[in-house]
């Protein structure tokens, strides 16, 4: 890659005014506090395990069938490092974070493929995805439960050259045990929502300590920067690197590949399709009474509706005596009959339903829930419209919207607008802006690999 690279001493990342806030504390009384909080903490971790573990044990090992990997969660089984390279560990909670580092990972296992990777997870659909989606890892395990003696295991069988963390991960114990073993910490895709920030300010001196003990973060946003430092984040330990998750790679479909969706799903010849994604309960209602209306005005136009949980809409929608629509599932699809709405009621297939529409809907945001991931249209080039909670995704969705490539509706009337495109030419501009957009914002794995080299061996430019 055109770098120049030697090893750097673990010391390196904790260099002159950078060292961590609590490190520049002085004085027993300081020491006795933070002990104090600890045995707190410990204590605190210790008795929510014993209550929640039994519900857990219930709902997954009885009632879906599911292993708890209690061993590995106790960090009793363990991966067996090869030694005398490199080990980084880098760390997803579950399935959003996985997603966003699968091509990190496979970015660094090229560029370093001398480095020995372990890749932790916190839940176990997190670990059903990495196992299917992450192939460049030495290593898959859970991380341990933060709880003292199942942290020190972990750090004293992996013996980690740098940790990395995804968006906002911040476990006390492994944070502290990572600084005792002078094994720097860095932070990717960095993210502080404004729920979490308000936390953060009411407890600042230990949410600075305890941050403290992060080498450096890459953030999403100068707004998550910002927030950081109002904590006692010194800024030069901060950089607004973009987000992980614009980093989408999806299959480019030709028209012939387009032609057989439209020919698989049923789609009728010069039909206008609006594909509402990831759609929660509470707004089908509201997108049925948009469609209704479009209809009226545009005969030809068809909805894909995707539910984000399909097993909560049985029986969608509701009957009407004033509706004529058809209905038809995915997996009982009638290529014989014509329908309206189409539910999309199988996994895996909703970016490739996006490429094959004309606009999309991202769901989650017409209610308080905070929206869904709107990268998969905006890749293949839609108009993007969404509800007034977007707060989950609020920069992305903030930026998409100044840069003219989605729009926010909050009215049936509004929405419909959309799904009756009565302004045909102004929706292909907002689809060609969509795709402008996300690929303005690409380049974080570029600036998080750069920033993993400079930590593990340094860099000589």
């Amino acid at each position: 890659m055109g770098r120049t690279l030697k090893p750097s001493t673990a010391s390196s990342c904790y260099s002159g005014d950078e060292r961590p806030l609590f490190l520049l504390e002085k004085g027993w009384r300081f020491q006795y506090i933070q002990g104090i909080v600890y045995v707190i903490y410990s204590a605190v971790m210790a008795l929510a395990l014993l209550l929640i573990l039994p519900v857990y044990f219930v709902r997954l090992r009885i009632r879906q069938g599911e292993p708890l990997y209690l061993k590995e969660r106790l960090g009793i089984v363990l991966p067996s490092p090869k030694g005398g390279r490199p080990f980084v560990w880098i760390h997803a909670v579950s399935v959003g974070e996985v997603l966003s580092l699968q091509n990190l990972v496979c970015v660094v296992r090229k560029a370093h493929p001398d480095w020995e990777i372990g890749f932790s997870v916190l839940t176990n659909s997190g670990y059903e995805l990495a196992r299917d989606k992450i192939r460049d890892v030495d290593h898959l395990f859970f991380i341990p439960f933060d709880l003292g003696w199942s942290v020190r295991r972990v750090f004293a069988r992996l013996r980690p050259s740098l940790l990395v963390l995804a968006e906002s991960e911040y476990w006390p114990r492994i944070l502290k045990e990572a600084e005792r073993r002078r094994c720097p910490v860095l932070v990717v895709n960095g993210r502080v929502s404004a729920r979490t920030f308000g936390r953060m300010r009411r407890v600042r001196s230990l949410a600075s300590r305890l941050l403290g003990r992060v080498a450096r973060f890459l953030v999403q946003t100068p707004l998550d920067r910002d927030r950081l430092e109002q904590v006692g984040v010194p800024p030069a330990k901060i950089q607004v690197a973009g987000n992980l998750k614009c980093e989408t790679r999806l299959p480019e479909l030709s028209p012939a590949e387009l032609t057989a969706v439209w020919a698989d799903l049923g789609i009728p010849e010069g039909a206008k399709v609006i594909v509402a994604g990831s759609v929660h309960p509470g707004e089908e209602d509201l997108l049925l009474e948009a469609f209704r209306a479009a209809r009226r005005r545009r005969s030809e136009t068809r909805m894909i509706l995707a539910p984000r949980h399909p097993e909560k809409f049985a029986g969608f929608p509701a009957s009407r005596p004033d509706d004529d629509f058809v209905i038809q599932t995915k997996t009982a699809l009638d290529p014989n009959r014509k329908w309206d709405i189409l539910i999309l009621d199988t996994i895996g297939e909703l970016a490739r339903i996006y490429a094959a529409g004309d606009v999309a809907f991202i769901g989650g945001s017409l209610i308080p829930w905070g929206g869904q991931n709107l990268l998969e249209p905006a890749f293949y080039g839609k108009p993007i419209i969404f509800g007034p909670h977007m707060h989950n995704f609020a920069a992305l969705a903030e930026t998409f919207e100044l840069g003219g490539g989605a729009k926010t509706v909050r009215t049936s009337d509004e929405i419909a607008a959309f799904f009756a495109f009565d302004d045909p030419g102004g929706m292909e501009e907002m689809g060609r802006r969509s795709r402008e957009i996300l690929l303005s914002l690409q380049g974080a794995t570029e600036r998080a690999l750069g920033a993993m080299e400079s930590i593990v061996v340094g860099q000589n430019v």
